[in-house]
């Protein structure tokens, strides 16, 4: 799976990471590296977090959910 990410330095030299596609998926790193290693960490734990709130949210009575690798 492939996101575009954005990459802009902030006031005090840090390079910001953000997946525009996923609302309020935001890293940082020292460098541009650094910030791209953390921000597909971030991707990863936001879609983990997403898919763990359905399930959470989901009523007993439906069918259970299949896992699916992609």
């Amino acid at each position: 799976m492939l996101f575009h990410v954005t990459i802009e330095e902030d006031e005090d030299g840090w390079q910001v990471a953000e997946c525009l596609a996923l609302p309020g998926c935001v890293s940082q790193g020292r460098d541009e590296q650094e910030a791209l290693a953390n921000i597909k960490e971030a991707i990863e734990a936001w879609l983990w977090a997403e898919d763990q709130k359905h399930l959470r949210d989901r009523p007993a009575s439906e069918r259970a959910p299949v896992l699916v690798s992609v």
